[in-house]
């Protein structure tokens, strides 16, 4: 896959920025080297590859250091939404903006 000088334009038009048409033909060459990158990395055969949890696990044995996982705050929802305009059994009403 490659992207066209009209495909950056839209992008930087949908994400709000103005290119000069050197920093738009900079970004074409940029994006498409990744691309490219990627192509490469899809072609490479992982069958019976074992995903790892972290890159170093690679090269030494890794033990995650996980906090358990326990609510640590009083449920506060009631308080909180004292001041909303609008709310429906727990949650925030907001206008659609979407039509």
């Amino acid at each position: 896959m490659s992207l066209t000088p009209q495909d950056i334009a839209r992008i930087a038009n949908l994400a709000r920025l103005e290119l000069k048409p050197e920093e738009s033909e900079r970004m074409l060459t940029q994006i498409n080297g990744f691309f490219g990158i990627v192509e490469a990395m899809q072609a490479v055969d992982t069958t019976g590859i074992t995903p790892m949890a972290h890159p170093v696990a690679a090269i030494q044995d890794i033990t995650l250091r996980l906090r358990p996982d326990v609510a640590s705050e009083p449920n506060q929802r009631d308080l909180n939404q004292q001041s909303a305009p609008a709310v429906e059994r727990g949650l925030f009403l907001v206008p659609k903006v979407i039509e």
